[in-house]
């Protein structure tokens, strides 16, 4: 009788496991569907360095909370080491968000591994992540723009491939030399170029048939918007500053109406909860 208790327990289990899975999948699956549809209502909501005020930027917790919390994108900031190990790093020193100083992308793995993570000035027990570990666990999961703060593009493309993780993943950069070398190495990954003007947006669409379009406010208005969903791709705006005050200090709705007001649809945010939240409040 224990035995058959057993048995059908870890049959229940297995069973439990096997839904949870399943229905990850299919809320990835929509949220990808989403994401290559321009003109979908549903305003996506990227995460700028991860979920970084409980945990350090660009960090594995703060990744795991984006995922648990149900962002639709994480913003993540890659480097590689001198000896070829792709991570994640958003400064040009590691001096703000490490317990050691200098250039990580003349260190060795190694060197980087004897430090720790910083959190608002304090000494964490977590690492600096490798951009595999940070693609595994976000895959099938959660969408990735892949902000290139490296020459060294090759082993993060490597990275990609060998993680398996092209539908999860878009390379971002304002360079389009690099972004030419990124689509011509695989013409299947997807590609977030960044405009600083309509002219700039234009010769992007020409040149990558990008899936979204990164713009500022200093050009944003019905004819860029037109301009980059009539060649099917998403409108990417960031709240970061200006928005994101507004918002914390009981502003959302006017801020929110300024973000959405000519149709961008990918807002990127250090509070993606909170404007997750009012978008919610707004369908």
């Amino acid at each position: 009788m224990k035995k058959a208790f057993l048995s059908l327990l870890t049959y229940i289990l297995v069973l439990t496991s096997f839904g949870q899975e399943v229905a990850t999948q299919n809320d990835f699956e929509q949220l990808k569907a989403d994401f290559l549809n321009p003109y979908s209502s549903r305003v996506l909501v990227a995460s700028h360095r991860a979920m970084h005020h409980k945990y350090p930027e660009n960090s594995i917790p703060a990744v795991q909370q984006a995922i648990e919390q149900g962002v639709d994108i994480i913003e993540i900031d890659v480097k590689v080491s001198e000896d070829g190990m792709a991570f994640l790093m958003h400064d040009r020193t590691i001096d703000r968000t490490t317990s050691g100083k200098g250039d990580p992308e003349k260190m060795s793995w190694k060197e980087l591994q004897k430090l720790s993570l910083v959190h608002d000035g304090e000494v964490t027990p977590y690492k600096i992540p490798t951009l595999e570990e940070i693609l595994l666990l976000s895959k099938g999961k959660i969408l990735v723009d892949l902000d290139l703060k490296t020459s060294e593009i090759e082993k993060v493309m490597e990275i990609v491939e060998q993680t398996g993780t092209q539908d999860n993943v878009f390379f971002f950069d304002s360079d389009f030399e690099v972004l030419e070398k990124v689509q011509a190495a695989n013409p299947d990954f997807m590609i977030m170029p960044r405009a600083y003007s309509l002219a700039m947006a234009d010769s992007a669409i020409q040149l990558f048939s990008p899936e979204v379009v990164h713009i500022d406010f200093s050009f944003y208005d019905d004819k860029t918007v037109d301009l980059i969903k009539s060649h099917e791709a998403r409108v990417w705006i960031n709240a970061l500053g200006d928005p994101d005050e507004a918002m914390q200090a009981g502003k959302a709705e006017e801020a929110l109406e300024k973000l959405l007001e000519y149709g961008a649809n990918i807002i990127q945010t250090d509070y993606p909860l909170e404007w997750m939240q009012h978008l919610s409040s707004e369908e």
